[in-house]
């Protein structure tokens, strides 16, 4: 491996781990060297990655936390700490999907349509755990990393951080508050040699989407606006990951790459 890709000796924390992206960028994370705390809402399901990491040789805790809840989160990176003595690498994955149209729309046969307005609930819940959450983990990692002047933080956006679709007003506005996020906080913390990045992952199946690109037709027109015109699998975000992760990437901070297989590049 080359010297500046390896992450032996360094820790990492993830949430959002249990499935999907987040479960591969920790097995990726663990196979370039790095022990790993993972954390989600379901213990058992990163109980079993936390299985797989240590069969790739690297130490792995799992912590049950759901990251809107600022509380659940300082415990979690607490508990983080203590288990792998420090936090070097963050990534921020945990969310989830929800909002739709706004109100319903007259005529609207779309299948990610709402039959009725959008309630507070949902709206909040969405802000609470793609921003919010985001917000919560940085805030209680920092510090940590400000004392010893290093440390990497990879947030997970998505092209809606930058590709606007109707029916998917929540879900887009937190993901463009993710990039920003992030750019403010490689602002803020950059002097203190900590890079903070973010990954913006195209279409990738995953539990989060398969119902969407399982609609009959949606995976056609998902692909259609795909320059590659294919999809990929979820290594690749776990390679990226270690790049951001390792000291190859000590020269980028407050940068969102979108792995998409060139959409953004012709709809942005």
């Amino acid at each position: 491996m080359l010297a500046e890709f390896n992450l032996d000796g360094k820790t990492a924390l993830i949430t959002g781990a249990s499935s999907g992206i987040g479960k591969e960028i920790a097995l990726v994370l663990a196979e370039a060297g790095a022990d790993v705390a993972i954390a989600a809402r379901r213990l058992d399901r990163i109980e079993e990655t936390a299985d797989e990491i240590r069969g790739l040789g690297s130490r792995a805790v799992s912590i049950q936390a759901d990251v809107s809840d600022s509380q659940q989160v300082d415990d979690m990176v607490a508990q983080a700490t203590d288990a792998l003595e420090r936090i070097d690498i963050l990534v921020n994955n945990a969310g989830i999907s929800g909002g739709n149209s706004l109100v319903p729309l007259p005529d609207q046969d779309h299948a990610s349509a709402t039959s009725e307005r959008i309630d507070d609930a949902t709206w909040e819940s969405v802000l609470d755990t793609n921003l919010s959450g985001a917000m919560y983990v940085c805030r209680a990692v920092a510090p940590q990393m400000l004392e010893r002047r290093s440390g990497k933080i990879i947030n997970i956006a998505s092209t809606n951080s930058i590709l606007a679709y109707p029916n998917g007003s929540a879900y887009q506005v937190s993901k463009a508050g993710m990039k920003m996020l992030t750019k403010v906080l490689a602002g803020e913390w950059g002097r203190y040699n900590i890079n903070v990045n973010a990954i913006g992952p195209g279409w990738f199946m995953t539990e989060m989407t398969e119902d969407s690109l399982n609609v009959p037709g949606n995976y056609q027109e998902a692909v259609s606006n795909i320059p590659l015109g294919r999809l990929t699998n979820l290594r690749d975000l776990g390679l990226l990951a270690v790049y951001l992760a390792s000291p190859a990437s000590d020269w980028m901070t407050g940068q969102i790459i979108y792995l998409d297989g060139g959409e953004t590049a012709l709809y942005s």
